[in-house]
């Protein structure tokens, strides 16, 4: 049995009765009260009535901190996010559910963190959802049939670096914890298109945040996306630039009343010169010497990144890889994998990455053997990715595959 209204086992049947039993207080504060939408968080819960009421109790009070009920009409993000945040919603797939567009590649992660708060993009991420949801209802309505998820469709055309910088995964992952903790079975399928190779790297970042029934969602599109695409949504609900016929009313083929295609962000939005960072560990680097920081890397094509910042003034900072056992080998004497050059990171803090194409050690040295009167404390963040699982696909040529 699925779990879904009309198809319940009688010890399902059983479990709905006695959750609906059990949340009686908090039904009024619930955007909905009737089985469908009860069986949501039943499901998300395998069925455990106790941890589907936990769930949904702290959705309520999650309604109400957030104010949740009112926040399409009493609140309005920054014009910055309304500007530069890409996405939106555009069409109905062939069942009738709200399609949502993510576009990737114009999304500037550092720019909008200088320009609004983390507040402002979890705040921003609930009115699309409640807008979605209300979609739905309406959806319903006019249907006669009981619409309750979305289709998702990610354009990562142009994902890059800048785009797993590590204080934009963490809030990223912020709002998708926010996402699977309150809005329990709203995705139908995400379907994602024109992922470039460094696609695998980033769901890595991200998949622990996902629910195992939400990963099984998710479908990687190879070069004959646009068929797929078609087989699950109508031409005249698709825009052009993604196969279908639809368009503006002015003849735009990409839809731009409906998909906000980003950007990079003025600085003129900037509220802040750098991203607060919490960092693991700090250590002082003495005059005229350096201080060298080795990290095992034991598989080609693991990403290391780093960030750091230091007090006062500048360092010297370089990434190397040992050619031989032990550790008496010299800087001099290792592979050079990122030059040594002077970082203001007393002014803005350095970010940054690296694709390992090598395993083997690898030495990330701070440099301040160029002055003579002062040390510099140096705290940091150093963390080795490795690489995605040999199953995961990066795309498929034909078909569609489904992430794990």
């Amino acid at each position: 049995m699925s779990g879904r209204f009309g198809d319940l086992s009688p010890k399902q049947a059983e479990s709905l009765s006695e959750f609906r039993e059990r949340i009686q207080d908090v039904l009024p504060s619930l955007p909905a009260h009737h089985d469908h939408y009860l069986l949501r968080w039943l499901r998300a819960r395998n069925f455990n009535v106790q941890k589907s009421e936990n769930m949904i109790r702290k959705h309520v009070e999650f309604r109400k901190q957030m104010k949740v009920d009112t926040i399409i009409t009493d609140w309005k993000p920054p014009e910055v996010i309304e500007k530069y945040v890409s996405g939106g919603m555009c069409g109905y797939d062939r069942e009738g559910s709200p399609i949502w567009y993510d576009v990737i590649g114009p999304l500037d992660p550092k720019g909008l963190l200088l320009s609004a708060t983390k507040q402002d993009f979890l705040k921003t991420k609930i009115r699309h959802i409640e807008t979605l949801q209300r979609e739905c209802q309406r959806q319903s309505e006019k249907l006669g049939k009981n619409i309750e998820s979305i289709t998702l469709i990610y354009d990562c055309e142009g994902l890059g670096l800048k785009h797993i910088w590590k204080p934009a995964i963490e809030t990223y992952g912020e709002i998708l914890t926010m996402y699977e903790e309150n809005y329990p079975e709203g995705l139908k399928r995400v379907l994602l298109i024109k992922a470039p190779k460094l696609f695998p790297m980033a769901y890595n970042l991200i998949k622990h945040f996902l629910c195992e029934e939400t990963r099984r969602k998710i479908m990687v599109l190879g070069s004959n996306w646009q068929e797929v695409l078609r087989k699950h949504i109508d031409p005249d609900q698709l825009p052009v630039v993604y196969g279908g016929t639809l368009t503006d009313p002015d003849g735009d083929p990409s839809c731009r009343t409906m998909i906000n295609y980003g950007g990079t962000v003025p600085k003129l939005y900037y509220v802040q010169e750098s991203v607060k960072v919490q960092y693991d560990s700090s250590v002082t680097v003495g005059r005229g010497s350096s201080l060298q920081l080795e990290y095992d890397v034991p598989a080609p094509s693991s990403l290391l990144r780093w960030q750091f910042a230091s007090d006062g003034a500048d360092i010297g900072f370089g990434v190397y890889r040992r050619t031989k056992d032990g550790r008496s080998q010299k800087v001099a004497e290792m592979m050079q994998v990122l030059p040594s050059e002077r970082y203001n990171a007393h002014l803005v803090p350095e970010d940054s990455c690296l694709t390992c194409n090598e395993p083997g050690v690898y030495v990330l040295c701070f440099d301040n053997s160029y002055s003579i009167l002062q040390s510099k404390k140096v705290s940091y963040n150093v963390e080795v990715i490795p690489p995605p699982d040999e199953e995961m696909p990066t795309a498929c040529s034909s078909g569609d595959l489904t992430l794990q």
